[in-house]
């Protein structure tokens, strides 16, 4: 346990016994169970604990913002696979961490904030606290699970349920709330130290049903045009070397999503990403591993799909994610691991191989493409353009395949996800499910800290402006980060006029801005590239070196288009002003 106060006690001045407090039984219930990062803000009622904590031997990395630790906190969540902790003050703090929360549990990333809060009599009798606010009510409808704890001894099994909520079955986010009278609470050191709790198998394998596996192969025996679409369930699942085997015997195409990119390398002879609209529209029956048929794959339906009959095959530990749009007709509900482990036990020593006209066509299909896109990537325009700027980072990435890529935006992020090749599991980070703009900076710093690798965060200017403060996060504990801002002056394009006045466009910001003054502020390294070859010394420098830098990207502000590849989802005005 950590070091635990000493005190005499009233009944027998000449007594001595060994007490502990709840500061010190939440940094032992953390320890105890392997939790050794936490990331923050500090302030009022925590701002001991972190002290405390860091002192005890975690490391506790402090943030300029909760959301941005929240994010940090969740993606950490998402490499590991153990809950990404995130500690907040109370109310306004809180609701900062709240869309984290949320953000993970929609992506099913374990994560727990862990919020200090006003005490319960004044907070039920609204008597006007300070930071006054019934957080574990607000925190039930955004995440898996939520708990407060009032009584130092019950601190143990508040962990304990916190941990196993985040991690077992589908992941998400939990909400621990802790107020503030509880930090105080002093109780027997040795019943303290029995009340922790250690948790056991907190995310136990759920084996599907043989009569459920059988039916999967048999339908995908049946294909004449299969498909496998990898989600990235199957990246957290960590069963890379049981996926790979499955896909290679199968002889399938298949379909990364953005954050499975790399379970096979894109440049593998099955991967069908340069061949999307091609295997969507006509595959006939399509396999989902750890993919849910939501907003980013259509939902398996409409002219996305084409109009040809096709059947679902779905792997996932939801059972009531099964026909959440479209008909499942064969369900296979258990954990990633289990499930290709058990399918590919079934499918024995030998697997027929999908018709030849079929893998042919995806292929010539596939490689059409990348022909045609190859010059593009190697623009040499000033200002650049987005393709210009991706070539450079496509190669850099391909010379670094253990580096890890963050990338957020609106064309940045689009562009990025077919631009760039990954070759290794869970090195591509993205926004997920939601789409949500600010991830950026966080995910960057917990990325560098959980996996020790190097960063390059790849960013609209737009997106950067979410979280960008954080550089001074990065510099302050010299993270090995490559911050790139694709800088085109605005949202979507810096090109926009305001007809009615004097102010700006809505989505245009301040021409010509050096955002690498930032990053050079805080003592990191500023370079402002104008050109794919400034950029190419640039980002190789930063990556060989480690020091924290930002890079200006200097984009022509014509370039983009609007809401990137989904501007289907921004509606327009269908009247005219006269």
């Amino acid at each position: 346990m950590a070091e635990a106060a000493v005190a005499k006690t009233p009944a027998d001045p000449k007594a001595e016994q060994d007490l502990t407090d709840g500061f010190h039984l939440v940094i032992d219930a953390l320890k105890l169970n392997g939790i050794n990062t936490i990331y923050g803000v500090p302030g009022i009622p925590v701002t001991d604990l972190g002290r405390m904590a860091q002192a005890a031997g975690i490391r506790v990395i402090s943030f300029r913002h909760e959301q941005n630790a929240g994010y940090a906190a969740a993606i950490a969540g998402f490499l590991t696979r153990k809950p990404g902790v995130c500690l907040t003050v109370s109310a306004p703090g809180f609701l900062n961490g709240l869309t984290a929360l949320a953000h993970a549990t929609t992506n099913c990333f374990p994560m727990i904030l862990i919020s200090g809060s006003s005490e319960r009599e004044i907070v039920d009798l609204q008597q006007g606290d300070y930071e006054e606010m019934d957080q574990l009510a607000i925190a039930k409808p955004l995440c898996k699970a939520a708990y407060r704890v009032l009584h130092a001894q019950d601190i143990g099994i508040g962990f304990a349920r916190a941990i196993r909520a985040a991690v077992s079955g589908r992941p998400g986010g939990v909400y621990l709330d802790l107020p503030a009278k509880l930090f105080g609470q002093v109780m027997n050191a040795e019943a303290g130290r029995k009340s922790l709790v250690k948790v056991i198998d907190a995310a136990p394998a759920q084996i599907p049903a043989p009569d459920a596996v059988k039916r999967a192969l048999d339908v995908f025996k049946s294909a004449k045009r299969p498909l496998i679409i990898l989600g990235k369930g199957a990246a957290y699942a960590q069963a890379d070397d049981a996926i790979r085997t499955f896909v290679e015997k199968s002889g399938a195409p298949f379909l990364p999503m953005s954050m499975a990119k790399g379970l096979l390398p894109d440049n593998h002879p099955q991967c069908a990403g340069a061949a999307r609209s091609t295997v969507l529209k006509e595959s006939d029956v399509v396999l989902l591993i750890g993919a849910r048929l939501n907003w980013l794959l259509s939902h398996g339906k409409g002219k996305t799909w084409g109009e040809a009959p096709r059947k679902f095959i779905q792997l996932d530990i939801e059972p009531k994610e099964m026909d959440s749009n479209v008909e499942i007709v064969a369900p296979l509900v258990g954990d990633i691991g289990s499930c290709v482990n058990a399918l590919l036990e079934g499918m024995g020593g030998k697997w027929p191989k999908p018709p030849a006209d079929w893998t042919g066509a995806v292929t010539k299909k596939r490689e059409d493409n990348v022909a045609k896109m190859a010059p593009r990537f190697m623009s040499n325009a000033v200002p650049m353009d987005y393709y210009g700027a991706l070539g450079v980072l496509r190669n850099v990435v391909k010379e670094r395949p253990d580096a890890i890529l963050v990338n957020e935006g609106a064309n940045a992020l689009d562009l990025a996800r077919g631009a760039i090749d990954m070759y290794r599991p869970r090195k591509r980070l993205d926004v997920g499910t939601w789409g949500v703009m600010g991830i950026g900076m966080g995910y960057a710093i917990a990325a560098a800290i959980e996996t020790g690798k190097g960063v390059l965060a790849v960013e609209g200017d737009s997106a950067f402006g979410f979280s960008g403060m954080e550089v001074e996060t990065i510099c302050r504990y010299q993270l090995p980060v490559c911050v790139v801002i694709f800088n085109n002056d605005g949202i979507y394009r810096g090109t926009d006029v305001n007809p009615a006045g004097s102010d700006p466009a809505t989505t245009v910001f301040v021409k010509g801005s050096r955002y690498d003054k930032m990053m050079e502020a805080f003592g990191g390294v500023g370079v402002n590239a104008t050109t794919p070859d400034e950029l190419r010394r640039a980002v190789n420098e930063a990556m060989d070196s480690g020091k924290p830098t930002l890079i200006n990207a200097v984009i022509d502000p014509a370039a983009g288009s609007e809401s990137g590849r989904i501007g289907n989802l921004n509606p327009q005005s269908v009247l005219k002003k006269k």
